[in-house]
């Protein structure tokens, strides 16, 4: 079970690139359903893919179910090969606190629903998630909330069917991770202004997207088109705009970077992030040019040492690849690991940059 980080880390957009891929790493991080045909199945499924308006997203098998779903026969979405001992009893806890949004996320009283103490219900979800209970609690009832705005629910029913206690609390803890207030992200990022410019560069295409205090997003693929749709797939409502000109100073220092010519790049961003993310994130930016880390390095650099598979969930949810260079992560093997824009542009990354710090 991959399941390492919190469904929230992922956005729909994201989560649909994995379905398309058929990204084995993901099984167990969430299921899809199709609603056409009422069966939900595991990222990596061999069926054919539906159309995308027909697809939904649920973070465990149990709550597909609970939507009406029935499990695909040809993937078993709720089969767990080669699992942790403890996923079982993080199953069942995931279970009781996804039943009970708006309760506490109490250790005592999760412990003793369970049947285990304290300590081991906290180590087993530390090792399986790589997060805390509440945590979990959190980031799972932020999701619910999210699919709520998405389904068209005004914020403040969607708050209290989320298992938020006020709107005031939605706002303070919400907001920071949506990236906007609940009512903007409700209308799809509509008020949001973002600038964005797409440019050849040594790996192919570069997509620099930004608002007014910096940039959201950097992306890099094969074609300008498919990468402009993730932007707007994201914020589906903002005001997107395509222009270079607010961006050509940070989309230069970024093609300089890739060349060689500018080793050292330090550009304002304006992303939003989980505090995991965010610590993961700030990490990775300390690992020197020509450098890399393994996933477990940067867990133990960020005080969570068990927390290896979350990181490496996190660095597949970087939303600016490049000035957050999460393409210095390799597994401890040295094998390169994912990487969410291609394996030969992350050793191109790689090498390329070893190649320029041993010529300086």
């Amino acid at each position: 079970m991959t399941r390492a980080a919190v469904v929230s880390d992922l956005s729909p957009a994201r989560r649909w690139h994995i379905v398309l891929a058929r990204d084995r790493r993901f099984d167990g991080a969430f299921v899809y359903a199709v609603r056409s045909t009422g069966i939900y199945c595991r990222p990596s499924c061999p069926s054919r893919r539906p159309r995308r308006e027909l697809v939904s997203f649920f973070p465990i098998p149990e709550a597909a179910e609970q939507a009406g779903f029935r499990a695909c026969r040809r993937c078993s979405p709720t089969s767990v090969n080669g699992a942790h001992p403890d996923v079982a009893l993080v199953r069942d806890a995931c279970r009781r606190l996804d039943s009970h949004p708006d309760e506490p996320a109490s250790m005592a009283a999760l412990s003793a629903r369970t049947g285990t103490s304290p300590r081991r219900l906290l180590r087993a979800f530390q090792a399986v998630l790589g997060v805390t209970p509440r945590q979990y609690r959190d980031a799972w009832r932020l999701e619910r909330f999210k699919r709520q705005l998405h389904e068209r629910r005004r914020v403040s029913p969607a708050t209290y069917a989320a298992g938020y206690g006020s709107s005031s609390r939605v706002y303070e803890r919400a907001g920071a991770q949506l990236g906007m207030t609940p009512a903007t992200y409700a209308r799809g990022g509509r008020g949001a202004r973002i600038a964005f410019t797409v440019v050849p560069c040594p790996l192919g295409r570069l997509l620099v997207a930004a608002t007014e205090r910096g940039i959201c997003r950097i992306g890099v693929g094969a074609g300008a088109e498919e990468l402009a749709a993730g932007l707007r797939a994201e914020f589906p409502a903002a005001e997107i705009r395509r222009d270079r000109g607010p961006l050509r100073r940070w989309v230069g220092a970024i093609r300089r970077h890739l060349e060689g010519r500018a080793p050292h790049l330090d550009l304002p961003l304006d992303v939003r992030a989980t505090a995991f993310q965010r610590a993961v994130w700030e990490a990775l930016r300390k690992i020197p040019y020509g450098s890399t880390r393994s996933y477990a390095e940067i867990a133990r650099a960020i005080g969570r040492p068990r927390a290896t598979r979350a990181v490496a969930r996190a660095c597949a949810t970087n939303p600016a690849a490049i000035v957050i260079p999460c393409h210095r992560v390799v597994r401890a093997d040295g094998d390169l690991g994912g990487y969410r824009w291609g394996i030969r542009r992350k050793r191109a990354l790689i090498e390329g940059e070893r190649a320029t710090k041993a010529n300086r």
